[in-house]
Parts: C-alpha cells; structure tokens; sequence
C-alpha cells in the first residue's frame, strides 16, 4: 500500500495535462501511486501522457464518465494509498519536495487524517498570479468551513479511510461538501506553513463562478445553517471583488 494516491482528473487536457504529469514525476519522495483517471478525452490527452517519460507507479484509465466528480469517485474507488490527493490536470506540486513536505507531516503527526498547506494561483502558462485569496489557517476545524472554502482543494490532503464519495447532486462545489464531511470525520488535522500547490486559476468553478456560488451557498446553509450563510455572504461581497482585482492586476502585469 503506497503512502500517496495522487489522483489526476482530465478530459481533453492536452494543453494542461504535461505539467501536471511533469510535476508528479519530479517529486523526491516515491511512495506514491499516480492514477490518470481519463475521460476519454477525444484529443492528444492520452498520447501526450504515453509519450512522457515512463513512471511505473503511474496508472492511466479512460472510460466515459458523467462529469468531473464522478470521474474523482472513480478515483477513489481505485486508490490504494492511506492519503489522496486530488492533482487534475493544469495544477502542479509546488517545487520537488512537495510531496516528501506531506510525508513527513504523515510521518510525524501519524494521528493525521487531514493535512493542508497553502496554495498560489498560477495561469495557464503556469506563471505566479498571486497566492489563493482564502490563505489556510494553523487551525483547521469542521466549523471553520463555514466562511468558505479556506483551504484549496488540491492542498487538501486526506486519509481514504475517511474519505467519502462525492455528492453528484452538486456539478461544481461537490468538493467544498466533501472538504466539510472529512473534515467532521477526521480525528486531527496536520497544518503544512508552505505553499504545496499551483493551482491553475482557469477551472471549471472559475468559468461557471455564479452557478458554483449558488451550490456553495445551499451547502453552507445545510451545515451550518441559512441564517448565519446570509450573514456572513455580506463580508463575502467585499473579499470577492478584492480577490478579483488581485487576479487582474496580477494578470495584467
């Protein structure tokens, strides 16, 4: 049983997929399984992922799936590691020893169910935009959720044990709700002080920003109530349009 299952999500990636690919091969720590879990991606996805250099702990299925939160229970249902973490294409490691960062956080903290770290914001061309606008705290509970999503998804590394499937009633905040349940079920949560991933800022919640607010919003108001979300959506206004002109600014130069 490997320590890491990194799981990659794509679906006709070719213009994202090879750093993602690149940055999992480079890391300094090995005790991890790579599964690519394919959409059958109908462009160069798949003969991009075979031309690069050959990775034995790398696992490649592609089959049809019914969006991208379906295709990450597939992952999970394939995992074998004690950690998953979820790379889909476009997001990278941050610097070689990201992944060896994590283990050694697994290592002495093994009451760990969750570990998290930081998380910059890149393009497409995988240039530094500014770090994510939700920065992750020392501190990490079930009732922090409740002001968003603190900790990117991609840095948010948890047990499988522990690890529920996706709920596909939601197509683009399942991982805000699926962040919430693990956090309820972890024992402990192990806090990284280091950027661990370049996300890149152009996903599928970035493109349909309103419609993944408006499943965020049913989300918190499930958990924590409808009364407080309302409330606290009004500081929320102020932190959006602040984050957007960092992104722009950051764009732009």
């Amino acid at each position: 049983m490997p320590l890491f299952s990194i799981i990659t999500i794509c679906f006709n990636a070719q213009a994202t997929i090879a750093p993602t690919v690149t940055s999992v091969d480079a890391q300094s720590f090995a005790d991890y399984e790579h599964l690519i879990i394919d959409g059958a991606s109908r462009d160069n996805t798949l003969q991009i992922i075979s031309k690069m250099s050959s990775n034995p702990r790398r696992i490649v299925c592609s089959d049809p799936d019914r969006g991208i939160y379906d295709a990450m229970n597939k992952g999970l249902r394939q995992a074998s590691g004690r950690f998953v973490i979820f790379l889909n294409a476009g997001d990278k490691f941050h610097g070689n020893n990201a992944l060896q960062l994590i283990a050694d956080a697994a290592y002495y903290t093994p009451e760990a169910q969750i570990i998290y770290g930081q998380t910059n914001l890149v393009d497409a061309q995988g240039n530094y935009l500014c770090l994510r606008h939700l920065t992750a705290p020392p501190n990490l509970s079930f009732k922090d959720f409740a002001r968003g999503m603190l900790v990117c998804h991609q840095a948010f590394v948890v047990d499988r044990s522990i690890a529920p499937q996706y709920d596909l009633n939601y197509r683009l905040s399942a991982d805000y709700d699926w962040c919430i349940r693990c956090l309820k079920a972890s024992r402990y949560n192990a806090f990284i002080n280091h950027v661990l991933i370049d996300y890149l800022a152009d996903g599928a919640s970035t493109a349909n920003r309103r419609r993944s607010l408006m499943e965020r919003f049913k989300i918190m108001s499930r958990y924590y109530g409808l009364v407080p979300t309302l409330l606290r959506h009004f500081g929320f206004i102020g932190r959006f349009f602040h984050h957007q002109h960092t992104l722009n600014k950051s764009r732009n130069h």
